[in-house]
């Protein structure tokens, strides 16, 4: 799906992933964040992340995201909460972002591991940056049990892209992490984040029906309601890993 599709149907959402408001502040709870830890969040999306974790934990962090759309959005939500002087956002790829090696507590790639082409090449970037006690987060899909060959064509999901829940934490493991906490998403949770797209998406085709990307949003949306409700919800699962070196 190109970057177009992915703002006009995920407009409406303020975190742009099947983690609920109440997870996100799981996670925090989770991380044990301090006034001044410092965050680099890779393909941030819309910083909710980072604006919620500065407000309330006294967070400082830096937001990476190729949309200049969802960074506009990032940067007024930051406004909103009153942390724009501990957030920043900057426009850029995230696969090949630099900064500063070991100079993270929290370094973060929350469902969007194709930075890297898959978990361990994301982990590799994520590494340096890292300080050596920090932590990883990681969001990542898995398959809840086997799924059928027809899930891979109907999902259009290659075979080999995900693994199963162990099978994650094998991947880690092998990276050169430990997993030492997470949160999953359940099916509500990924209901809202995907069937709440649908919506979106037909209101936008309702008041855009002659654009040039009409037939192929549509047909996005045909497909996206059929993976989910046929397959989706039985076997793909989804979870924010929290690893450290």
């Amino acid at each position: 799906m190109s970057l177009r599709f992915h703002e006009i149907a995920e407009s409406r959402h303020r975190i742009l992933n099947p983690l609920s408001h109440d997870k996100l502040n799981l996670l925090g709870e989770i991380c044990h964040i301090r006034s001044g830890t410092r965050q680099l969040d890779l393909a941030c999306g819309k910083g909710e992340m980072l604006s919620r974790w500065a407000s309330r934990y006294g967070l400082q962090g830096v937001g990476v995201d190729l949309s200049s759309t969802f960074l506009d959005a990032a940067k007024k939500r930051a406004t909103d909460l009153g942390v724009s002087d501990q957030v920043s956002f900057v426009e850029a790829d995230a696969r090949t972002y630099e900064t500063e090696a070991d100079s993270y507590d929290i370094v973060s790639c929350i469902g969007a591991t194709w930075i890297g082409g898959g978990l361990t090449g994301t982990l590799d970037l994520m590494r340096r940056p890292l300080r050596r006690d920090g932590i990883a987060l990681v969001g990542e899909c898995f398959w809840q049990s086997p799924p059928p060959a027809e899930v891979y064509e109907t999902m259009e999901i290659p075979e080999g892209t995900f693994t199963s829940l162990a099978g994650t934490a094998e991947q880690l493991e092998s990276a050169g992490f430990e997993l030492v906490e997470m949160v999953l998403a359940d099916p509500d949770s990924w209901d809202r984040y995907v069937a709440s797209q649908w919506w979106t998406l037909s209101d936008w085709l309702r008041a855009n029906p002659d654009d040039s990307d009409a037939p192929a949003i549509r047909d996005f949306l045909d497909k996206s309601r059929r993976a989910h409700l046929q397959y989706g919800r039985q076997y793909l699962g989804w979870g924010v890993f929290v690893a450290r070196q």
